[in-house]
């Protein structure tokens, strides 16, 4: 009975483990639902690599830390982290560093930004360097602190230039020519040591170049001769502006009118010359009708121009000719006497007087009676 019993459950027990023994799970199934995962898992981390880069910036892509390339602007794609990685680095902006400090460094007792010159005085130097990168991959890995290796490019370059000038000319004339002397330096050096970094200018701050503080009264003081100099020069370059033509133009009138003046007497010369030379030699054909002639016409020259009238009383005519016409034209026209005797001939100039010393009355006068007397003189005459 116990053994029946025995083989009935060894048989169920056998038959019911034979009905589990006999299903097997579907291994394609769960291999294709794994694959699944991981296609998907690999399409993420793989889609994980794109990135854009904005205008104005540039990527570096490093490959297990090691530098693989730089790309610009746009969409990109690397492989996924941890295999490559990219830093975005702005090239475009404009970045700037103060250098000059105005703390007292212990060793000298002077400001950091103490320069020596090369008369051996000190200056203080204030300036703000404006630059931007230009090789996004020697920015990032050719110098351990970038920024620190500009601002000591900078303190460097100025030191050099400050050194090579006298105090009175980094003060004054050659203030405007350090700028641009430090920026050409500096941009030497930073592509020597190849920083990927271009200068693009130099600014002096408000005060920038200016003597200790001790000395900074005497310095105002000579920097305002210097400028009250230039202004003086300045007025006097205006006013030689403004003379010099006007005497130039001076010069050049009197010149042409003197070259006029020459002119007109030389010709004048010329032609007293040839009547003197006409004169002479009819002078030379006919010698004493030429000096007739010449009498009677310089004596005519004289008479014509006087108010007197001479009469010959040795005639013993009673008929007086008196050219009153002549006389009336000469009174009305304005006479200038040039001395004392023109005066005085012109005082006397309508008194006629006769050749023995007689007085008569003035040929001017417009007496009636004057008119009569003459006209009884002619009626006895005829």
């Amino acid at each position: 009975m116990f053994g029946g019993g025995n083989r009935k459950r060894d048989n169920g027990g056998s038959g019911g483990g034979g009905g589990r023994g006999s299903y097997k799970p579907d291994m394609k199934n769960a291999g294709f639902g794994i694959g699944l995962i991981l296609g998907i898992g690999v399409l993420i981390w793989l889609g994980s690599g794109f990135f854009i880069v904005q205008e104005g910036q540039q990527a570096v892509i490093t490959q297990f830390g090691k530098y693989k390339s730089t790309v610009g602007a746009g969409f990109n794609w690397r492989l996924p982290y941890p295999v490559q990685r990219h830093e975005l680095v702005f090239v475009t902006q404009i970045r700037s560093v103060d250098v000059g400090r105005d703390a007292i460094i212990k060793s000298t007792g002077l400001r950091g930004s103490a320069m020596l010159t090369q008369d051996e005085n000190i200056v203080e130097i204030k300036f703000a360097v404006q630059y931007r990168l230009n090789d996004a991959r020697a920015w990032l890995f050719e110098s351990k602190d970038p920024t620190a290796a500009v601002v000591q490019a900078a303190e460097s370059s100025v030191r050099e230039v400050v050194g090579k000038m006298r105090m009175d000319s980094a003060l004054a004339e050659e203030r405007d020519q350090i700028a641009p002397r430090v920026r050409e330096l500096m941009q030497n050096i930073l592509d020597r040591y190849n920083v990927g970094v271009e200068v693009v200018n130099i600014n002096l701050q408000q005060g920038g170049v200016r003597p200790p503080e001790q000395v900074q009264a005497a310095f105002d003081d000579v920097l305002k001769a210097g400028q009250e100099r230039e202004r003086a020069k300045n007025d006097a370059q205006a006013y030689a502006n403004d003379v010099v033509p006007r005497a130039v133009g001076s010069a050049s009138r009197l010149k042409e009118e003197s070259e006029a003046y020459k002119a007109r007497i030389v010709a004048q010369a010329q032609g007293d010359s040839q009547r003197f030379v006409s004169v002479l030699s009819e002078y030379q054909k006919a010698p004493q009708v030429t000096r007739d002639r010449m009498y009677l016409d310089a004596m005519q020259n004289i008479y014509s121009n006087v108010t007197k009238v001479m009469v010959d009383s040795r005639q013993g005519s009673n008929l007086l000719y008196l050219p009153l016409d002549k006389l009336l034209k000469i009174q009305n026209q304005p006479v200038s006497a040039p001395d004392g005797g023109a005066a005085a001939a012109t005082a006397a100039a309508n008194t006629v007087a006769g050749a023995g010393g007689a007085t008569l009355p003035p040929v001017f006068s417009n007496d009636t009676r004057t008119r009569d007397n003459a006209r009884s003189r002619e009626r006895e005459s005829r």
